[in-house]
């Protein structure tokens, strides 16, 4: 784990907010050749006014929901978060030891976002997916994995259990077909509902070292430190915000689920207490060096979801369920043959390319990324289980070192 924390991230595309040219400029951003944002050689403190002392403190003003309310059924129908463009940052390093070494924001507002509600809402997806939802209460999460009925991996959704609905955020890429599986599960008496609300909310994620001291400064220190997937409500001027426990990319850091009406104040307030934004490639680079298996690259229907390493998110005790029973004769009869593993790289290497010990294929090379550095590169992929960080393999013509990624997990096996 040491070596992957010494290793593991470089320049990644970085979201900008539309309109925010003044405040770029104010910190000493220039705009360079191809409409680039160039970073100044040092990073001048925020001038944005922080929330030391009352929540009604500007820039963000941040109250408790009605008593009554259920702050997700009030999101309105609105346009895709205002500030994404496809204009870029210069240099992705700076977001990438954020993440590391400090705390970087990235906006996940086109992940999707399915709302499911209905009395047998928790009994419907204890039985659709890995987690145990029904010993979960309200302000609790987890995640859960949605696997075919052979246990074949479809994607791993972070998960929000609220008063009146379950909050699921999964891939872009599996949004629209996860809703439509859910639905073809739903039974004529059943008293289910799914709703896609991602064109109607906005979400952000926070990671790093540090995020615990944006929170505390923005006057919401009362969910720090509290257990994964933990989350509260919360008003923004009045509107809705939720925030729960967990970066998608950790267990540690913060989501921020939100109206497009309060969006911009919510991004601009988590920058000017020191996050640095991080756009498309960052995400995926740090994907790979946090470990998070993918849609359509590690979650595919030739993996099940113990070699994907998501046993962390598998309930073995908890009943009947879709692919329960593949996953109980895997564990039952030793069947798990090859695992995920991070691997360093000492070139680049496209994914799809077998990985070769002693001149026999062991595995293939399912993600790519460069690394934390310049000239470092870092992959996802399966190996067969015989198959150690001792061996040395190779990717084409690429040598490669296995090691574990923190965000996999194999203690069940």
């Amino acid at each position: 784990m040491e070596a992957l924390r010494s290793y593991f991230g470089p320049p990644v595309d970085l979201l900008r907010p539309r309109g925010f040219s003044s405040f770029l400029s104010a910190r000493n951003y220039r705009l360079g050749g191809g409409s680039k944002w160039s970073p100044p050689a040092r990073l001048t403190p925020p001038t944005w006014r922080p929330l030391r002392c009352a929540p009604s403190a500007l820039p963000l003003d941040v109250s408790p929901p009605p008593i009554d309310g259920d702050p997700e059924l009030k999101m309105t129908e609105g346009a895709a978060l205002e500030h994404c463009t496809t204009e870029t940052f210069s240099d992705d390093n700076v977001a990438i030891d954020a993440a590391f070494n400090g705390v970087a924001i990235m906006d996940l507002s086109h992940f999707g976002r399915l709302r499911v509600t209905g009395e047998d809402r928790v009994h419907f997806l204890h039985n659709q997916s890995t987690a145990n939802f029904e010993c979960l209460t309200e302000g609790e999460g987890c995640d859960t994995v949605f696997v075919t009925a052979t246990a074949r991996t479809i994607d791993i959704a972070y998960v929000w259990v609220m008063k009146n609905a379950i909050l699921l955020l999964v891939s872009p890429s599996t949004s629209s077909s996860i809703a439509e599986m859910l639905n073809k599960y739903i039974f004529y008496a059943d008293k289910v509902e799914v709703h896609d609300i991602t064109q109607k909310t906005c979400f952000f994620a926070l990671i790093g070292p540090k995020s615990n001291q944006v929170m505390e400064a923005l006057n919401l220190g009362d969910i720090v430190e509290q257990p994964y997937g933990t989350h509260r409500h919360y008003n923004v001027n009045g509107a809705p915000l939720t925030i729960g426990i967990g970066s998608i990319l950790s267990r540690d850091g913060f989501s921020f689920m939100l109206s497009p009406a309060s969006s911009r104040s919510v991004w601009r307030s988590l920058l000017s207490h020191g996050a640095i934004p991080m756009g498309a490639n960052a995400w995926e680079r740090l994907r790979v060096l946090k470990g998070r298996p993918a849609p359509g690259k590690e979650l595919t229907k030739d993996y099940n979801v113990l070699e994907a390493g998501l046993s962390m998110a598998v309930h073995l005790d908890k009943g009947c369920y879709k692919g329960q029973e593949t996953i109980s004769r895997l564990i039952t009869y030793n069947g798990v043959k090859q695992r995920l593993w991070g691997i360093k790289l000492s070139g680049q290497a496209a994914p799809g390319t077998s990985i070769m010990l002693d001149g026999k294929k062991v595995g293939v090379l399912t993600s790519y990324a460069l690394g934390r550095r310049d000239g470092e590169h870092v992959g996802l992929g399966y190996a067969k289980r015989h198959v150690t960080p001792a061996d040395e393999v190779f990717i084409g013509d690429v040598k490669g070192t296995l090691l574990d990624v923190p965000l996999l997990s194999y203690s069940k096996l």
